[in-house]
């Protein structure tokens, strides 16, 4: 990863955060995408001391211009985009009876709105630096769910927006995959994170087993620079990730 420009999008904590971490012990510079401005610096500043370079770019994806402008911002600190990870996301779980359809706006808008909008807008730039530099591909890596394989009751649209990203994400390859452009997806089984951990989002999902027993983001990192990281010839296209301990 030595020279290769990286956007991480929900990079602030979590499974984000885990994967900026990972890349830039790899030696690659990193663009830094979160909501929070705070939390933002402190992972880049993880990232600086580590020794590897980092630029915060405070955003809410669910805008989707300012989606745009990320990649574009990225492009002209770093000169050159090589590798994106679209890992920003958000869940509410309820019974659709009982759900507040303004989360059903905010999964779709930042789940699925902001993975197309950035996917778009990047794509350019991954393209060329797959023509033009030195790794001969480019890699775009998706972060889904395993509620993209299995829908479960009281989990509908934030299954449904992760469905649709494992579709994209399918069909995207297809069209790039001939120019050198990889396209992957990570689906996470239960993991702590401020989503899952923080606001009870995994309580459910985790159907009884431990915290404990459950996922760290720096698991999913790991499978995400795995990814990254294979030969110019080898697309790894899919990874699914569980705890031991998850059945579904």
């Amino acid at each position: 990863m030595a020279g290769c420009a990286v956007l991480v999008t929900g990079a602030s904590s979590g499974i984000g955060a885990a994967t900026a971490l990972d890349l830039a012990r790899g030696g690659a510079s990193l663009a830094l995408v979160a909501r929070s401005a705070e939390k933002l610096e402190e992972v880049t500043a993880g990232v600086r001391a580590s020794g590897g370079e980092a630029l915060a770019l405070p955003a809410d994806l669910s805008d989707t211009e300012r989606a745009r402008q990320v990649v574009a911002e990225a492009v002209d600190h770093f000169g050159r985009l090589d590798v994106l990870v679209n890992n920003a996301g958000y869940g509410a779980r309820n019974p659709v009876e009982q759900s507040d359809p303004a989360d059903w706006d905010r999964m779709v808008d930042l789940n699925l709105k902001a993975v197309l909008h950035t996917s778009h807008a990047a794509l350019p730039h991954l393209l060329r630096s797959a023509e033009h530099g030195g790794r001969g591909v480019a890699d775009l890596v998706n972060i889904s769910s395993v509620a993209g394989r299995v829908a479960r009751k009281d989990n509908s649209v934030y299954s449904a927006t992760k469905h649709a990203v494992g579709a994209f994400s399918e069909a995207l390859r297809q069209e790039v995959t001939g120019r050198n452009v990889r396209v992957g997806l990570v689906e996470p089984g239960i993991t702590v994170t401020g989503m899952t951990a923080d606001n009870g989002f995994g309580t459910g999902v985790a159907q009884g087993m431990p915290q404990e027993s459950w996922l760290h983001a720096e698991d999913i990192a790991r499978a995400v620079t795995f990814m990254i990281t294979q030969p110019a010839h080898a697309a790894v296209n899919e990874i699914t990730v569980r705890p031991t301990a998850q059945e579904r």
